[in-house]
């Protein structure tokens, strides 16, 4: 069956993570779930929605979750990966999975059409920010000695 959408995205591992720059977002997301059968909230609070078989996951901005009174849980920060990868691209965010893991911090990635975005704990945002300029910037090194 052939796709009815043409992929706009980079598939080059190499490229993908040379041209890597990043944007944090400066809200303060949380994940919070809610039963197959509750009302989900307005689509415009919703950053993330994922069924699951226990129940709706949900990432909404920590005000909302708040004044909703809604259980949440793990605070983080989200950060956009500027590179407009494929969903078909092998690797790319394994390396910056294990990157992160590396300096022992935890990250939920998340693939949209158009990018991947990171969530990484509140705290660490800068230091997850500067860990992927200094992978870009390895990557970069990599390009111009391979070139």
């Amino acid at each position: 069956m052939e796709p009815t959408m043409a992929d706009p995205g980079e598939k080059c591992l190499a490229k993908l993570l040379s041209t890597l720059t990043t944007t944090l977002h400066p809200s303060t997301y949380v994940f919070a779930t809610l039963g197959p059968d509750s009302p989900l909230p307005p689509l415009a609070e919703i950053q993330l929605l994922f069924r699951e078989t226990e129940g709706v996951t949900l990432v909404v901005s920590l005000d909302f979750a708040q004044a909703q009174k809604m259980q949440y849980f793990f605070p983080c920060k989200m950060i956009t990966l500027n590179v407009t990868s494929s969903l078909e691209a092998v690797g790319f965010m394994a390396i910056i999975a294990t990157r992160l893991a590396a300096c022992n911090m935890g990250v939920n990635p998340v693939s949209g059409f158009y990018h991947d975005h990171l969530f990484v704990p509140t705290g660490r945002e800068a230091e997850a920010v500067e860990v992927l300029a200094a992978l870009a910037e390895e990557k970069k090194s990599e390009q111009l000695n391979d070139a």
